[in-house]
């Protein structure tokens, strides 16, 4: 992923007002994050209950997507972007309101995803080895591909 700035940040959202840019914290260690390790850069607000923000390319650029996030259900969800079948941490209903005058309308997309956008790392994690000889490499490139082809289709609803 391309190398963003907190200038960048609050001036690159395609759905937030300027007082949500305003009020929104960045995540934690964001001076140590590794661009080339992740697809996107997401992270929940610590001071904004159920508010969580993402990052992700659109095109040559990056833009952001703020979501409102509700609490886990009982039941385990599949994420919508990594699609990791281990479950190895909470995902929650997001949804995002559209840009623009629709969003002012009301009209919002929603997806299942980790709750703290863990899915750069899960879908880096070895899959599950069906069979002897399996290509992990192979499956963890393919896994990447369509975490990344997920999430510029979800952008592109906005």
């Amino acid at each position: 992923m391309l190398s963003i700035t907190e200038k960048y940040i609050r001036n690159n959202f395609l759905n937030a007002s300027k007082k949500e840019r305003a009020e929104l914290t960045l995540p934690q260690n964001f001076e140590t994050i590794d661009w080339d390790a992740i697809d996107f850069l997401g992270w929940c607000d610590p001071r904004i209950s159920r508010r969580a923000y993402a990052f992700v390319p659109v095109g040559d650029d990056v833009k952001g997507i703020l979501f409102q996030q509700q609490p886990p259900n009982s039941q385990p969800q599949l994420c919508d972007w990594c699609r990791d079948v281990r479950l190895p941490n909470d995902v929650v209903f997001s949804s995002a309101k559209r840009s623009g005058p629709s969003g002012r309308k009301g009209n919002t997309v929603a997806v299942y995803v980790c709750k703290s956008f863990q899915c750069s790392f899960n879908v880096r994690n070895d899959p599950p080895q069906p069979y002897d000889g399996f290509d992990m490499e192979t499956a963890r490139a393919e896994r990447i591909a369509a975490l990344q082809e997920r999430i510029r289709r979800f952008a592109q609803q906005l």
